[in-house]
C-alpha cells in the first residue's frame, strides 16, 4: 500500500479544498428572502421550529430537574419564548396610537389639469393606477381608546409610486388647533393625562384651548357631531397644510388636496359615541375591515385647490395659516383621481403598526411649503419613526419603496436588505453613483426677505371669520347638538376664569351662542376681549411671555 506522509497529505487536502472554496458562492440574503414567503403560507404545510429554524416537538415543553424541580436556564427554547415574549411590543405613536388601515389603490382621472401644475407621474399620467396604503386613526387617544373618542382623526396615505415613496399626512378635518410648532407638544399634553392624576383632565383641556383664541374654529368642528365620526368609511379627508406642485420650468403654485368619501358623510352623536365606546370600543377598525372583507370597498374623490404665488399674496387668509381653511367659495375644488382601498393587512403589526408616514417624503413636482407647522414636522415625523422602528424602519416591507435605493446610508440596528453591497460608502470617484439633474431649478422658488426673527403669531379679527362661517353653516339641530357637547365637557371644568375664558370666545363668534353655552356652564359673559387687524406673524422679533402674543 502507498503511504503519503502526513505533511504532504495535509497539502493535497489543502490544494482540493483550495480548489472547491475558490468556486463556492452562495446568496447570504436568501434565508431573508425566504421567511418572507414562508410568512404567505398557512399553519398545516409548515413543521413547528424554534427561532433558527430548527424542528421543535412541541411548543409547551420546558426542562426541569425531575418532577417537581427548578427549571433549567439551558433550556434556550424556553428562554427564546419568554425573552420575545416580554420584547414584542415597541412603543405606541405619542399621537395617532389608535388606528386601523389597509391597502388599495389611486387611479389618476385628471392629467390633463394636473400637467398644467406639475411633473408627478402619479397624477399626470392619466388612468395610472398607484398601489396605496391608507391608515386611519385617532389624534390623541392611547392605543386602547375607543375608536369613538371625540377627536380629529389622522387620514395618512401611502403612495408607492415609480419616482418612489410619496407619504401625504392629512386629517378629516381642514384645519388644526395650531399655526406655532412649539405649542404642539404643550397642545398634546393637555389632550391627554394629568401628569398627578394620570387622568383626563377637562380643566387643562380648555385652560390650553381657551389661552390660545388661534384654535376656535377646529374646536368648534370638535364639538360638532363631526368630532365623531361613524368610523373611518365616512368621513372626508384634508392636507390642511398646503403643498407646493412643481414644473420641469421651475414654476409653481401652492396646492390643497381633499378626499371625499364616496360613502357619504355619517357621524354618531355624542350619546351614540359614548355608547358604542362601551360596547364596541374598536367599532371603526371593525367596520373598515368587515366592509373589505365583504367586498364593499370604500372609496374616495380626490380634489385639488390651487392658488397661484400671485394669487396667494392677495388671498384674504395666509395661506400658510394651518388654522385657516380654504373655502370651496375662495378655491374651486377640481377632481384630480380616486381611490379605493381593496386589501386588508395579512398581519396588522407588520403592515399596520409598522406603517410610517413622513410629509417630507416627496417625489419630483411636490414639495413641502414654508408653513412653520409642516416645516416641523419634516422633522418630527421621521424622527418617531427611527425611535419606535429603528433607523432602518424604510426596509421594513410595508415601508420599502418599490424602485431601486441607492445611496450612502449604512448599518444600523436591523440592517436587513444586504446594506447595500459592496458599494462604496461615499461619494467616489473610482467607482461613482449616477446623478440624475434636478428635475427644475431653483431660483424660481420662494424667495426669502429679511433675517431670521423670533416667530410667535398673534391673535387678529380673521381667527375668528372661519368660526363664524362655521356656525352660520350648521343646521338648527346641529347648533343645538354643538351647544349641548361644549356644555357636557366644559361644564365639568373647575376653574371659573377657564369656563368663562372660553364663553368669551363663544360670544365673539355669535352673542347668543356665548349666552347658551354661558348659561349652560354655569358663568355671566364677560366683556369681550378685542383684537387688532393685520397679519398673524410679525416680521420681526417680539419677545413674548404670553402664550399668543397680546392675548394671556
Amino acid at each position: 500500500m502507498f503511504l503519503m506522509h502526513a505533511p504532504a497529505l495535509w497539502a493535497l487536502f489543502s490544494l482540493v479544498n483550495l480548489v472547491t472554496s475558490q468556486s463556492y458562492t452562495f446568496d447570504v440574503n436568501a434565508g431573508a428572502e425566504l421567511q418572507v414567503q414562508t410568512s404567505l403560507e398557512e399553519a398545516p404545510s409548515l413543521e413547528f421550529t424554534n427561532e433558527g429554524g430548527t424542528p421543535y416537538s412541541m411548543p409547551y415543553d420546558y426542562q426541569r430537574i425531575g418532577s417537581d424541580g427548578p427549571l433549567l436556564l439551558q433550556d434556550v427554547h424556553l428562554i427564546e419564548n419568554l425573552a420575545h415574549f416580554v420584547r414584542e411590543r415597541i412603543p405606541e405613536r405619542v399621537v395617532h396610537a389608535k388606528g386601523s388601515g389597509a391597502h388599495g389603490y389611486f387611479i389618476a382621472t385628471n392629467a390633463a389639469y394636473c400637467q398644467n401644475y406639475t411633473i408627478m407621474d402619479i397624477f399626470t399620467q392619466q388612468g395610472l393606477k398607484t398601489p396605496m396604503t391608507a391608515r386611519f386613526s385617532t389624534v390623541s387617544g392611547e392605543m386602547g381608546a375607543a375608536d369613538t373618542l371625540r377627536d380629529p382623526r389622522g387620514f395618512a396615505l401611502k403612495f408607492r409610486t415609480s419616482q418612489g415613496i410619496l407619504d401625504i399626512v392629512m386629517n378629516n378635518t381642514p384645519v388644526f388647533f395650531i399655526r406655532d410648532p412649539t405649542k404642539f407638544p404643550h397642545f398634546i399634553h393637555t389632550q391627554k393625562r394629568n401628569p398627578q392624576t394620570h387622568l383626563r383632565d377637562h380643566d387643562l383641556f380648555w385652560d390650553y384651548l381657551s389661552a390660545n383664541p388661534e384654535s376656535l374654529y377646529q374646536v368648534m368642528r370638535l364639538f360638532s357631531d363631526l368630532g365623531t365620526p361613524y368610523g373611518f368609511r365616512h368621513m372626508n379627508g384634508w392636507t390642511g397644510h398646503s403643498y407646493r406642485w412643481i414644473k420641469s420650468d421651475g414654476t409653481w403654485v401652492y396646492v390643497k388636496l381633499y378626499a371625499e368619501t364616496m360613502q357619504g358623510i355619517q357621524n354618531f352623536t355624542n350619546a351614540e359615541a359614548n355608547d358604542m365606546a362601551g360596547t364596541n370600543p374598536d367599532f371603526a377598525t371593525q367596520d373598515l375591515y368587515d366592509a373589505i372583507a365583504n367586498g364593499t370597498y370604500p372609496g374616495w374623490t380626490v380634489y385639488a385647490q390651487v392658488l397661484t404665488p400671485e394669487q396667494a399674496e392677495s388671498f384674504k387668509y395666509n395661506v400658510l395659516d394651518l388654522t385657516k381653511d380654504w373655502g370651496f367659495d375662495d378655491v374651486t375644488p377640481v377632481k384630480i383621481g380616486e381611490f379605493y382601498l381593496t386589501m386588508n393587512s395579512d398581519n396588522y403589526f407588520a403592515e399596520i403598526e409598522q406603517l410610517a408616514f413622513s410629509p417630507g417624503r416627496t417625489v419630483p413636482g411636490w414639495e413641502p411649503s414654508a408653513d412653520p407647522v409642516l416645516q416641523s414636522r419634516l422633522f418630527s415625523y421621521g424622527d418617531a419613526h427611527r425611535y419606535r422602528l429603528g433607523v432602518n424602519y424604510l426596509q421594513i416591507p410595508v415601508n420599502a419603496p418599490t424602485v431601486p435605493v441607492a445611496n450612502f446610508e449604512r448599518d444600523g440596528k436591523m440592517q436587513v436588505n444586504g446594506n447595500q453591497g459592496n458599494r462604496p460608502n461615499y461619494q467616489s470617484t473610482l467607482s461613482p453613483i449616477k446623478l440624475v439633474p434636478p428635475p427644475y431649478y431653483q431660483d424660481t422658488h420662494q424667495q426669502w426677505m429679511g433675517g431670521a426673527v423670533h416667530s410667535l403669531s398673534e391673535v387678529t379679527t380673521i381667527d375668528f371669520d372661519w368660526p363664524k362661517r362655521f356656525w352660520a353653516s350648521l343646521s338648527a339641530q346641529d347648533q343645538a347638538n354643538f351647544i349641548s357637547n361644549v356644555v357636557g365637557h366644559l361644564g365639568t371644568v373647575i376653574s371659573y376664569t377657564v369656563r368663562q375664558r372660553q364663553v368669551a370666545l363663544f360670544a365673539l363668534v355669535d352673542p347668543a351662542l356665548g349666552q347658551a353655552i354661558a348659561q349652560g356652564v354655569n358663568v355671566t359673559v364677560p366683556p369681550l376681549p378685542t383684537f387688532p387687524t393685520g397679519p398673524t406673524w410679525l416680521n420681526y422679533t417680539v419677545f413674548s411671555n404670553e402664550s399668543t402674543l397680546n392675548y394671556i
